[in-house]
């Protein structure tokens, strides 16, 4: 295995999680760095980006932001190894599929809670995840595919889940009518972004990382809860090799992280050149240990998962 080799698989597998093992077999080019695919479809990475922003609730509860361990990013499909948890597996699948809400909202994404139209089987390989009619493919792995359905089980007894319905509703169609049509979420920022999640974890035992918009505002905010050195986000979300493009705009932190920040977290602003919007990032730097959290939390967490 050559340093040569190694370094042009560098910045791709820490902004995925992936083996040199693995991508070496991708290496067109013995002199040009490995770069990470974009979505073909648009309807890819729309559902892309609504799954990013419905699972960047879960918050900072492993060393894994939204609970990914690893990225394998397909033009046509995005794998993602999910921590082997049951908790985990419970998040995602109530933070994903879709039920009714019952509100009576002007808003007609209001009225679906999770991906609109999202369904999913199991495969050999583990959970797919997918949209009738539509190119548009999320394989999970990593876990016991037992578990989200056990899991799905519940929550349709619960909830009277959609995913019995094996296309479309009509209500679900105006939810994602109104989600594409509006740019809350958009899929050139968000679905790069989850292509890339690994990039904004930092090495401690527990790795938050959130986005949101404000409310009349067309900049997005992105957040970490002890994300990684400025330098290397930058590089890796900027013009890196595997980067987004994103440039360095009126705020920057300067302190190349060297030394600790007493009661202070770190801040950068990010421009999208395509667009013009801002991204507002911040590193909290909570420093959280595994005494914060403990073991036993995480083993009740996994109990109560598939009770």
């Amino acid at each position: 295995m050559s340093q040569a080799a190694l370094a042009l698989t560098e910045d791709r597998r820490r902004s995925t999680g992936e083996s040199h093992q693995a991508l070496h077999a991708l290496l067109a080019d013995a002199n040009q760095p490995l770069t990470i695919p974009a979505a073909r479809h648009p309807e890819q990475a729309q559902l892309e980006a609504e799954v990013f922003f419905a699972c960047c609730k879960l918050g900072s509860s492993s060393a894994h932001p939204l609970g990914i361990v690893q990225v394998r990013p397909e033009e046509d499909q995005l794998t993602l190894l999910l921590l082997d948890e049951p908790y985990i597996v419970h998040y995602w699948a109530e933070f994903l599929l879709p039920r009714l809400t019952g509100e009576e909202s002007d808003h007609p994404q209001d009225r679906v809670s999770g991906v609109a139209g999202l369904r999913y089987r199991r495969e050999s390989r583990g959970i797919l995840l997918h949209r009738p009619g539509m190119p548009a493919r999320i394989l999970l792995t990593g876990f016991n595919p037992r578990w989200w359905e056990r899991v799905a089980d519940r929550l349709t007894s619960d909830y009277d889940l959609l995913q019995k319905e094996p296309d479309w509703t009509s209500t679900e169609r105006d939810a994602y009518t109104a989600v594409v049509s509006s740019s809350w979420q958009p899929p050139s920022i968000f679905s790069p972004l989850l292509r890339r999640i690994r990039a904004t974890a930092g090495p401690g035992p527990f790795n938050g990382t959130d986005a949101w918009r404000a409310v009349g505002c067309s900049s997005f905010r992105l957040e970490t809860t002890d994300g990684p050195l400025c330098p290397d986000l930058i590089r890796l979300l900027g013009d890196g090799p595997t980067g987004l493009g994103w440039k360095i705009g009126p705020k920057s932190c300067t302190c190349l992280c060297d030394h600790p920040h007493t009661g202070m977290g770190c801040t950068i602003d990010f421009v999208v050149p395509a667009t013009g919007q801002l991204v507002y990032y911040s590193n909290l730097k909570w420093r959280h240990t595994l005494s914060d959290h403990g073991h036993q939390a995480i083993t009740d967490l996994n109990r109560l998962a598939l009770a």
